[in-house]
């Protein structure tokens, strides 16, 4: 499917619009997330950096639209979505499912010809390490019980019904979207992969996140932090820094 600009502008939201960036960060959300969520992230990058944060439909100001129910959907429209902007390197940062569509997008990217600058692979175990897991398939209840468990959503609109009946339909969507995606093999990446984790993260072990390096052919790091599944709340200054380390620095610059 093929967007027109004006389409492929409903996906992306510059919160602070960097003119003179050198390098631009698509922040892809995790499920049931949404642009948002990295409003603080983008707040905090230095203006070298411009945040693009992926807004994916059923959610937001997107409500009205329906809900994506794959990976490979939601990685082929945001690479349409990021085509006009490939005048700068583009950076990945994609959190949980968000991790696993920026793979998809990175593997698009390179086929056209324009690879990333790099994928940061948050709270993700590596695409080749599956699980079998149901949660799409859950009733209300059920939903709601992992949600808490992950403590990335504002407990107030846990308990809140109408809250819950306007975002249970994209955490459900995107639950399937992920839950049902399978890793079909491939040429491994040829851009460089940061794997990030929380040490206690239930949804990705440390061994499971290392296993990023076995899809690049480029360099390959991990970074463990304190935490669980949303480790990044709590750790963004931490982040900030690795990512316009990695991506400012003169060794990257050159690359």
């Amino acid at each position: 499917m093929t967007l027109t600009n004006g389409a492929a502008d409903t996906w992306i939201r510059r919160f602070h619009p960097a003119p003179d960036a050198r390098v631009r960060l698509v922040c892809l959300p995790h499920a049931g997330g949404s642009a948002s969520y990295w409003f603080p992230m983008s707040a905090a990058t230095p203006p070298e950096i411009e945040v693009l944060a992926i807004q994916y439909p059923g959610r937001q100001d997107r409500r009205q639209e329906p809900c994506l129910e794959t990976i490979d959907a939601l990685a082929a429209q945001v690479t349409e979505a990021l085509k006009p902007y490939r005048d700068l390197p583009l950076a990945l940062f994609g959190h949980s499912m968000g991790a696993v569509v920026g793979f998809e997008v990175a593997r698009r990217l390179e086929a056209l010809g324009t690879p990333p600058a790099v994928l940061f692979a948050s709270g993700r175990r590596a695409p080749s390490r599956h699980r079998d897991e149901d949660v799409h398939l859950r009733g209300v209840d059920g939903m709601v019980a992992e949600l808490r468990k992950l403590d990335g959503t504002d407990p107030r609109a846990l308990q809140d019904p109408e809250l819950l009946q306007m975002i249970l339909p994209a955490v459900r969507a995107d639950y399937k979207a992920v839950e049902t995606y399978r890793y079909q093999p491939g040429p491994p990446l040829s851009c460089p992969v940061h794997a990030l984790v929380g040490d206690s993260d239930e949804k990705a072990t440390v061994d499971e996140a290392e296993s990023w390096r076995f899809h690049t052919t480029g360099e390959s790091r991990l970074h463990v932090f304190p935490g669980g599944h949303f480790y990044l709340n709590q750790h963004q200054d931490g982040i900030v820094r690795l990512v316009t380390d990695r991506l400012l620095s003169p060794a990257a610059a050159a690359t």
